[in-house]
C-alpha cells in the first residue's frame, strides 16, 4: 500500500505524470492483469492519452495563466488520477484502499508543493522551478514504480 500513497504524493505537484507513468507500466505488461485499474489503464489509448495529458500539463505549468493546483479543478483532477493510479499498485483485492491513499496523499501534497512551489518563484521564477519540480516528480513517479517492481508487486 506504501506505492499507493507515494504515487499519490507524487500526483500532488503534477496530476498527470504519475498516472501516465503508471498507465505506461500497465501498457507494458508490468502491472498485474488482474487488477482492474492497471487492466483500464494499460490499454494502449488510455496509456497514449495519458503521456499526451502529462505532456500538457508540463508544458502549461509554464505558462503565466496557468491555474493554481489548489483550485477545485486541479483538486478534482489529482482525486480522480492518483486515486486511479494508487489503485493500479494496490494490492489484490485492496484497490479502493489504495484509490483511497493516493487521493489523499495528492490532496495533502497538493497544498504543500504549492506552498514551496511559490516561495520558489518568489527567488527563481516561474519556469525553473517549474522544470525542477517537472523533473522530482518524473523522478518520484519512477522511483515509486521501481520500488513497486523491486517489492515484487
Amino acid at each position: 500500500m506504501i506505492s499507493s500513497f507515494l504515487i499519490g504524493l507524487a500526483a500532488g505537484s503534477r496530476s498527470m505524470t504519475p498516472l501516465a507513468v503508471v498507465s505506461d507500466a500497465a501498457h507494458r505488461g508490468i502491472l498485474p492483469k488482474d487488477n482492474a485499474a492497471a487492466s483500464w489503464l494499460g490499454h494502449p489509448l488510455v496509456a497514449a492519452g495519458s503521456k499526451a495529458l502529462a505532456a500538457a500539463e508540463i508544458g502549461g505549468d509554464k505558462m503565466k495563466s496557468a491555474p493554481d493546483r489548489i483550485v477545485a479543478a486541479g483538486i478534482a483532477a489529482r482525486l480522480v488520477t492518483a486515486g486511479l493510479a494508487g489503485a493500479a499498485l494496490a494490492p489484490r483485492g485492496r484497490g479502493l484502499a489504495g484509490a483511497a491513499l493516493g487521493a489523499a496523499a495528492a490532496v495533502g501534497a497538493a497544498y504543500l508543493t504549492f506552498s514551496l512551489r511559490m516561495a520558489a518563484m518568489r527567488r527563481f521564477g516561474q519556469t525553473s522551478t517549474g522544470l525542477v519540480e517537472d523533473a522530482l516528480t518524473v523522478g518520484m513517479a519512477e522511483l515509486v514504480l521501481a520500488q513497486y517492481c523491486r517489492n515484487g508487486r
